[in-house]
Order: structure tokens, then C-alpha cells, then sequence
């Protein structure tokens, strides 16, 4: 059984760092997101309608859901946030046509659940490591994920970034690795901006991919308390049936 248990050990180690080699062996940042800030939340919400909403789509949130749940109101919902629809029960569709996987090299994924299959701290890592590499077709690479198909879309905001190599030993000697990037061209925002630019659409992500999360986060505190409260009575009980049992 011990065995067994190392060998468990061993084997979800060794996915975790073929996972970290996959998205190019570099350290996740933390998002620090929080779901229940609604400002954050609307934030994110104005952002991904405006600069992500074009290619990516979330099929399984509905726009009047949506401004439920973040307390938009339904005028500025219609005026700023539906750009592909005038029906507020319609779930958020992109304006990308189906034959643009030839434009990008493959079609832009749905992102309704993207931040619960990657996590929260992988698409923030994602969104700020975009660096200059002109051997791609849209001049750009990334850290997290190499060989991305997508643009920086959020370059005028963020800037330009170039990567950062180091020596690494290996058989043959050494070889040079990619570790990191350094800003090159000043963005729009400052570093702290873009980060919580970035921010509010990951926590919105997140939102939209369990809307119900807030909630569900807030009732399991009850639900454990309850238990609790009802194992101590369950406990008091079983003394008072046993007091006289020797």
C-alpha cells in the first residue's frame, strides 16, 4: 500500500513538471484575483467585451446573467457591452467568422471555462508574457505558452517586452535558455495598471466560467459551520446514550 502511494506521488510530480515545460518551464505569477469584488468584476467585463470579445466567445453565460449577477444596468448592458446581438437572453457569441481559423492557424477558443481547465494564475501569467519575437507571424512569442498563434492584442496597453535568456549547463556544455522579460517600449499603462487591467478580465473569467461560484463559496461557510454545530450535538447526544454503558 506504501508503495502504492509513491508511486501516485511520483507520477503526479512528474505530470506537474511536464506541464511546467509545456508552458515553457517558467514560474506562474499569481493572479490575486478576487470573486467577489464586483468593481473588479464589471472592470473585467468591460475589458474582455472590448478587446477580447472580438475573437473569443463564453457560450455558456448569457448577457442578462451577466449584468444580474455584476449589477449592470440593463441601458449601459445594451449601449456598451452587446456588440454581437440586441437580445439580452442571447449568450455571449465573438464576431470572429467561422473561417478565420486561416487567419490565426486554428480557431479562437471559447473561453467559457478556460479558467477553471488552466487556472487563474496561468491566465494572468499568459496575458502579461507576451515579448517581441519576429520569427512569428505575428511578432510576437510568449512565455506560457510558446508558439501561441495569438496577437498581443493588449500591446498598445502593455507595451513591448523582450525576452531574457541564461546559461544553462547541460551535456554538450551549456545552452541558453528563455527565463524572463524586461520591458522595451513603454505601454499606455503603467506596470501596476496593465497588471490589474489584466487582472479584472482574469477574475471576470473566472466569474464567467462558475457564476455561481461567489455563492457557492459563501454558502459551503454555513454548510461547514452547520456541521459542525450539528457534531457537537451528535456528540452530546452519544454521551447522554452511553453514560450508563460500561
Amino acid at each position: 500500500m506504501y508503495k502504492s502511494w509513491v508511486l501516485i506521488a511520483v507520477a503526479l510530480l512528474c505530470a506537474g513538471v511536464a506541464a511546467a515545460d509545456e508552458e515553457g518551464g517558467i514560474a506562474l505569477r499569481h493572479a490575486d484575483t478576487d470573486i467577489n469584488n464586483s468593481e473588479s468584476l464589471q472592470r473585467g467585463a468591460r475589458n474582455f467585451m472590448n478587446y477580447c470579445s472580438g475573437c473569443h466567445s463564453l457560450k455558456y453565460l448569457r448577457y442578462n446573467r451577466m449584468a444580474e449577477d455584476l449589477k449592470i444596468p440593463e441601458s449601459e448592458l445594451a449601449g456598451n457591452l452587446m456588440f454581437t446581438t440586441d437580445k439580452p437572453f442571447e449568450t455571449i457569441n465573438s464576431a470572429m467568422p467561422k473561417d478565420s481559423e486561416s487567419w490565426f492557424g486554428k480557431q479562437p477558443p471559447d473561453l467559457s471555462l478556460m479558467a477553471r481547465a488552466r487556472g487563474v494564475d496561468y491566465l494572468f501569467s499568459y496575458l502579461t508574457g507576451f515579448y517581441v519575437d519576429k520569427t512569428r507571424p505575428w511578432g510576437v512569442n510568449n512565455l506560457y505558452l510558446p508558439s501561441t498563434a495569438m496577437p498581443h492584442v493588449l500591446q498598445y496597453q502593455q507595451g513591448l517586452q523582450k525576452p531574457v535568456f541564461k546559461n544553462e549547463p547541460d551535456a554538450a556544455g551549456a545552452r541558453m535558455v528563455l527565463d524572463g522579460v524586461e520591458s522595451m517600449t513603454p505601454g499606455a499603462m503603467k506596470t501596476e495598471e496593465y497588471d490589474q487591467f489584466v487582472r479584472d478580465i482574469v477574475n471576470f473569467l473566472d466569474y464567467a466560467g462558475e457564476p455561481v461560484k461567489a455563492k457557492r463559496q459563501s454558502m459551503g461557510v454555513f454548510v461547514t459551520l452547520f456541521l459542525l454545530m450539528f457534531f457537537a450535538f451528535a456528540y452530546l447526544l452519544k454521551k447522554e446514550y452511553w453514560k450508563d454503558v460500561h
